[in-house]
């Protein structure tokens, strides 16, 4: 029996792909017998390589033949032996995927948002690199004033002809700014991110603020306290939420007041809600007339209220978090605690009234 033949009946009964493959590199490969015989036609005389060429080109389109399709034979034969063997079962659960979630900070701007747009209060938003004079002086904290003291404030490279600058220390500035474009009335919430330089379990460099301001005519203190309580009930989802007015002091407000609210124990945390005791929340106050005048409006015609809080420390209370610091560690497994599936809250707050 020739080689070639052989060769081709070895091929035709390779019991699978890594038998073929050993068997195209004896023949074709470059120590294989038929790309031995090709090498001699470099030796014949041009007669002899007339004669013996087409025999030998024969040869290895045989064996090439033989080899491709004895791999399709062989291919065919494995994925018919999968099809048979192998079932996919459409009753099973699909593989669980990497899934996003809302940041907690994000879930309650969306809620403060809600709440307030039911109290009829508009967003808005203003640039976080502020002037001086937005950030301080049209807030009552001219150059002299103790009160700047209060702000461990960021201050920014000073440019030859251009207003000192720093990054907003709240979003008071806010407030100035929408007075000067829309006047009054207005009523408005101003939430985003503040700076200032103090890192602890309970403060961060950077934060989230929520200040809301109500200017019009005979505006009282009552008004702020029922804004004030039903926002409260309506976050925390309770409608045994009490808080008290402290005398305080701000700048921009006058008279100011600090804003407790009352909070009990349950199961070893406390949560807000009842009156086993009282913390701070908010600060609170009507506006200054200072600030309505510097925002271009008349202080003997207009009066408001303004109170402004940290989202941050809202998401800690309502949602049992300890340390403020974990909101921007950019930890996967606190997000996947803390953190809300978009598609799996219907709602974002109670509403107010409810």
């Amino acid at each position: 029996m020739s080689d070639v033949q052989q060769t081709l009946e070895r091929i035709a009964s390779a019991s699978d792909l890594h038998a073929l493959d050993a068997m195209r590199v004896e023949a074709l490969g470059k120590s294989g017998w038929v790309t031995g015989l090709l090498k001699t036609l470099g030796q014949m005389s041009p007669e002899e390589r007339q004669t013996r060429g087409p025999e030998i080109q024969a040869i290895r389109t045989q064996v090439t033949d033989a080899i491709a399709e004895r791999k399709a034979a062989l291919e065919a034969a494995e994925l018919e032996r999968k099809l048979a063997t192998e079932r996919l079962d459409l009753s099973l659960p699909a593989p669980e995927r990497p899934q996003g979630s809302v940041h907690p900070v994000s879930q309650v701007m969306d809620e403060l948002a809600e709440i307030f747009a039911d109290l009829g209060f508009a967003v808005a938003e203003g640039p976080e690199i502020e002037t001086d004079w937005y950030n301080f002086t049209a807030l009552n904290m001219p150059e002299s004033h103790p009160a700047r003291a209060m702000h461990d404030t960021f201050y920014c490279e000073p440019r030859d002809g251009e207003p000192a600058r720093v990054l907003r220390t709240h979003t008071s500035p806010v407030q100035i700014r929408a007075m000067q474009q829309h006047g009054a009335p207005l009523r408005l919430i101003a939430p985003g991110r503040v700076y200032r330089s103090d890192s602890d379990a309970t403060h961060t460099p950077m934060f989230h603020q929520i200040e809301g301001v109500v200017i019009d005519r005979s505006i009282h203190m009552g008004h702020l306290k029922w804004t004030l309580e039903t926002f409260l009930k309506a976050f925390f989802e309770r409608d045994d939420v009490a808080i008290r007015l402290r005398p305080s002091y701000f700048p921009f407000t006058e008279p100011s007041a600090e804003v407790d609210v009352g909070w009990s124990t349950v199961k070893g945390r406390r949560v807000v809600g009842g009156q086993e005791g009282w913390m701070e929340v908010l600060g609170s106050g009507m506006v200054h007339p200072r600030v309505i005048a510097a925002a271009g409006l008349d202080p003997d015609e207009w009066q408001g209220f303004a109170f402004g809080t940290g989202v941050d420390r809202l998401a800690m209370l309502k949602y049992g978090m300890n340390d403020l610091r974990a909101f921007f560690d950019g930890d996967l497994r606190w997000l996947k605690h803390y953190g809300f599936n978009a598609l799996a809250v219907p709602t974002l707050s109670a509403g107010v009234g409810a």
